[in-house]
């Protein structure tokens, strides 16, 4: 790999001899969401005098500690491997030395990798030159960390705007995406002021906004709320999720907070020792937990407004009734009853949900329309209604809750059965 030397204050971006076109990208995103934009293979990083002989004792099994004592070596990352998909929120998360810092700082080699592959957009960023890996953290991986590194002497304005002066942008444009960006934040009143007559939770909005300003293809956070006040740091949660929501960003986000990493993200990597146990949802990580590690981060947590409707529902199969609600209700009853459903679940041509109906409603209401055999005390829910909400329904009703998408469209069901045995789970836990 390239040495690389020349480092700006912490969450700034580096200048560098590039064209001043290439400092940001303004247009479409270079990914499209769901595909994956960053690659980890095999990422190793070892602190130390001697890394081969620490690492080939990783391979004979050793653990940790016993390699440190042998070889005063420390394996700060271990064999990671993991990607990124274009447009969400990826959370690392771990214990303090669990070496999710170290690995956040290899994604972008402000650390020098041991071994293994850091790919983004298809490049791998190892041989890059030191003028590339200027641009690489410029245009396409900004990063935000917890000190909030704003220069004293600037405005928020100038803080905003100083990677895209660096980058050659003239003062207007500069100052038009900085405003932008500001303005982005909640902060655009804020433009003149100097970082020393803002809170803390502004002045990280200021980091976040600098970040935001050269439109990278992947934003890096680490630890970036953790040095708030508890009020501010939930606060800055909110921005950043409702930011995601607008611009559908591609963030990697270092946590060691439980309840903050299921709150902002999309998936979540828990590391221990150096090494990534698991990667999930958080649905999947709370349900389906590889170990007690895993489990036990869980344990002070209610998990259960982190389980989703979409996450516990099923598929419609043989109960699902597609009809103009004006048809005969006779016409569907033995549809029903060969399809040994116990409920049915009535959707029109687009999909859009009507309503259930059963064998009784519909054998009660004979040639009447199928609207007449709808069930009043059925309700549906949205995909995001959790496991208190799923909880007060599933008591209160005998069937199946259907669960609608945005566009009211039936996208599953959750069974009644498995909403009391998820509360029964949280209380036994």
């Amino acid at each position: 790999m390239t040495p690389n030397t020349t480092f700006a204050p912490e969450g700034v971006i580096q200048p560098g001899a590039i064209k001043a076109e290439d400092a940001i990208s303004a247009a479409k995103p270079a990914a499209v969401a769901g595909t994956d934009i960053l690659t980890v293979k095999n990422l190793s990083k070892i602190f130390g005098p001697k890394p081969e002989r620490a690492a080939e004792l990783v391979k004979q099994g050793l653990g940790r500690n016993e390699i440190f004592e042998q070889t005063g070596n420390m394996v700060a990352v271990n064999d990671v491997s993991l990607s990124v998909k274009a447009g969400e929120i990826f959370v690392v998360m771990g214990l303090s030395g669990s070496g999710k810092s170290t690995l956040v700082r290899l994604l972008n080699r402000l650390i020098e990798p041991t071994s293994g592959q850091v790919i983004l957009e298809g490049r791998d960023i190892a041989p890059m030159s030191t003028l590339e890996l200027r641009a690489v953290r410029r245009k396409k991986m900004a990063m935000v960390f917890q000190s909030f590194a704003l220069l004293p002497n600037r405005t928020v304005l100038d803080n905003i705007a100083y990677g895209l002066e660096v980058a050659g942008l003239k003062k207007p444009e500069r100052y038009e995406i900085a405003r932008a960006a500001l303005t982005g934040v909640g902060l655009g009143s804020y433009e003149k002021m100097l970082p020393s007559e803002l809170s803390g939770g502004m002045q990280q909005r200021v980091g976040l906004a600098r970040a935001l300003a050269v439109n990278p293809s992947v934003l890096l956070m680490d630890e970036a709320f953790s040095a708030l006040d508890p009020l501010i740091r939930f606060e800055m949660q909110n921005e950043l999720l409702r930011l995601q929501k607008e611009e559908q960003r591609t963030i990697v986000f270092i946590s060691h907070d439980i309840e903050e990493a299921v709150k902002i993200g999309g998936r979540i990597g828990i590391m221990k020792d150096g090494c990534l146990i698991q990667v999930g949802t958080p649905a999947e990580l709370i349900q389906s937990p590889a170990d007690s590690y895993v489990r036990d981060f869980f344990r002070n947590v209610d998990v259960s407004r982190f389980l989703k409707a979409s996450s516990l529902m099923t598929k419609v199969s043989g109960g699902l009734i597609s009809c103009d609600v004006g048809t005969s209700s006779e016409r569907y009853l033995n549809q029903l009853i060969d399809s040994g459903a116990e409920c049915g679940y009535v959707c029109d041509e687009s999909g859009r949900y009507q309503g259930c109906v059963t064998p009784a409603s519909l054998h009660k209401t004979g040639t009447s329309p199928v609207r007449d055999a709808l069930l009043r005390d059925v309700n549906a829910v949205s995909l995001d209604a959790d496991l208190h909400e799923l909880a007060g329904i599933a008591l209160s009703q005998e069937h199946d809750v259907p669960v609608t998408d945005t566009a009211g469209r039936l996208a599953g069901v959750v069974s009644c059965r498995t909403i009391l045995k998820q509360v029964m789970e949280r209380r036994a836990a």
